[in-house]
This record gives structure tokens, sequence and C-alpha cells, in this order.
């Protein structure tokens, strides 16, 4: 008998890569792009539609978005899917644009639904309102109150909706979150008519059994259902999870036993919030997408991950930001 497969999607190339010193080339996102393709992930989250001024190293994301479209071995029907997050109406109108773009490139590209360049745009909220109130400059209703027109145009243009919670287990600043909020936003969030809700540790703090109390919370709310799948083939909760104490392994787990089906990782373990960093300690990184494989299998399920492809990602990775941060440190930036 087959076992049952995981759903893989790696954040490197936009959560792994926004808070990096330093500038990485776009033609350096787009290789790792690509190698994260080969390696069987089933979706690879590229970019961000936000303002460069708050998040300078994201700024070329229509640029990355027109590279990949023209790459040849990067076609419609051998490409895992692409995601970008965006933080309001203007950012899914940018969105909008490279999908456009794409299709213009005459390489079976299309404007909207399941064969455009972009097939998914993930908007974000927090469970702690001091913590949504510094990431969006929105308390956790205004944010929810932004994603109604994105929902709607999404819809309009073929497009999925996955909904980050940020500070699932706990907040840098308000500390553990009550699995009770969490569970009100996932509620707020599914009446609104999302594809998928993603759940994320976002500092890194979680254990086995507050994973479980807080997944247990969640379900309890929005329904046995949301385990399954709203969409073919995308298992609609999502786990996020940080390492910052070495116990996200244990967390996927836990996040199994519950019924999970669905993990973002990020390769070679990059990544971080700007915002869940200290004045003296750099903000903790994503589960590495290929613990978090090894983990899944060695639970008695698979993936469509190829490790040693995986492996050739994680160089480029590390390639790219280590140069990034040597070039920062240089110039007086950050270390």
């Amino acid at each position: 008998m087959s076992r049952s497969k995981i759903r893989i999607t790696d954040v490197s190339p936009r959560d792994g890569l926004q808070n990096e010193p330093g500038v990485i080339a776009t033609t350096e996102k787009a290789d790792l792009v690509l190698a994260l393709a080969r390696s069987g992930v089933d979706e690879i989250e590229v970019t961000s539609f936000v303002s460069p001024k708050w998040v300078p190293q994201l700024g070329d994301a229509a640029s990355l978005l027109e590279q990949l479209a023209a790459q040849t071995d990067f076609a419609p029907d051998r490409c895992p899917m692409l995601s970008a997050l965006v933080p309001n109406e203007r950012g899914f109108v940018s969105l909008i644009e490279a999908n456009r773009t794409a299709s213009r490139m005459e390489l079976g590209w299309a404007e909207q639904g399941p064969h455009s360049l972009i097939r998914k745009a993930s908007l974000f909220t927090a469970a702690s309102e001091t913590f949504c109130k510094k990431n969006t400059n929105a308390t956790i209703a205004e944010t929810i109150d932004r994603f109604r027109p994105v929902v709607s145009q999404a819809r309009k243009h073929g497009l999925l909706i996955r909904g980050y919670i940020s500070c699932v287990i706990a907040c840098p600043f308000e500390g553990p979150i009550a699995p009770s909020k969490i569970a009100n936003v996932a509620e707020e969030l599914a009446a609104l008519g999302v594809d998928e809700i993603d759940l994320g540790d976002t500092i890194g703090v979680g254990t086995p059994e507050t994973t479980k109390a807080m997944l247990d919370a969640v379900i309890s709310r929005v329904g046995t259902a949301w385990l399954g799948e709203r969409v073919p083939g995308m298992p609609a909760l999502v786990m996020h999870l940080h390492d910052t104490f070495g116990r996200a392994a244990d967390c996927v787990r836990a996040a199994l036993a519950c019924g999970i089906r669905s993990f973002d990782g990020s390769v070679a373990g990059l990544g971080g919030c700007p915002y869940a960093s200290t004045p003296t300690t750099r903000a903790p990184g994503n589960i590495d997408t290929a613990l978090l494989v090894r983990t899944v299998r060695d639970s008695g399920f698979d993936t469509h991950v190829d490790l040693d492809r995986l492996d050739g990602a994680a160089r480029i990775a590390r390639s790219a930001v280590e140069a990034a941060r040597r070039s920062a440190a240089s110039k007086g930036g950050a270390s």
C-alpha cells in the first residue's frame, strides 16, 4: 500500500529572504525558484507584492516573475503551484499585472486560472493585536476587512486564496496566545471564503502539547472538513513552523497526529519575521524543508520531494545569502 502524500510548500524565496541584509540579485532568486521546482515541492511562495519601502529585498517582485515566465524549461505543465503574498488590494492588482505579463510571453501561461503563472494569493493577519498592528498597521478586524475585496477579485480572476495567521502559539510582544483566539481568527477567515488557512508559529516557541491544543481549538471551531481538501490536492489547514528551539520536528509529528497534511518549510532553514527579532537576536528561521521532509517520512507518510535536488536548491540559497551578508557587512550593514 502506498503511503499518504503530505503537501510541501517552500517559502524560502519570500519568507526566507525578506529579512536578509544586502541585495540578492533577481537572477539568483530565479535560480532558487527553478531549483526548488525541480526538487518536487508542491508549491513555492516566490515573492511578495509589498512596498519596497517596507521590504526592500522583495522590491523586484515583478522583475522576478518576468524572469520566471521567460524560462522555457519552466512551462505550466511541469511547474509546481506558485504563490505570492499580497498585503492589500494594491498588491493584488500588481499580482494580476504580473500574470498578464506572463501570458504575453507565449510560453503557455494563461492570464488567469489554473495555468496562470501565479495561482494563489496569500494574505496575512495575526492572532495577536500588537503583532498585527506592528506588522500590518491595522487591527485584526481591519485586516479581515482589507481581505474582502481581494477575495472577491481573486474569485473573478480564478486565483486561490491562502490566509496566514501569525503568532498561533505566542507573540513576541504579548506572550502566549490563547488557542481560542486563534480559533476566532480562523473562523473569520473560513467565513470570508479563503481556500486554506495557514497557522504560523512565528517565533518558534511551540511544543507538541501547545501545537495540539491550538489545532484542537481551531479544528473544533472551523470543523473537521477543514482537515480535508476544499481544493483538490490542497489540504485546507497548513502548519508553518519556525525552529527556534529545535522543536519544530516534534511539532510536525504532533500536527500529523491531529490530521494536518500540509506544511510550509524553507530550504536551508532560511527566514524569520523581522518583527520577531530583538535588538541582539536575529529573527528565528523556518523549519528546514529537508528536515520537514525527513520528519514526514519517518512518521510513515511521504512527499513528492527529491532530497538530493532539494540539497542543490539549499546550496544555491546559502551561496546567495552568504554573499549578500558579506556585502552588507562590508558596507556597515547588518551582519
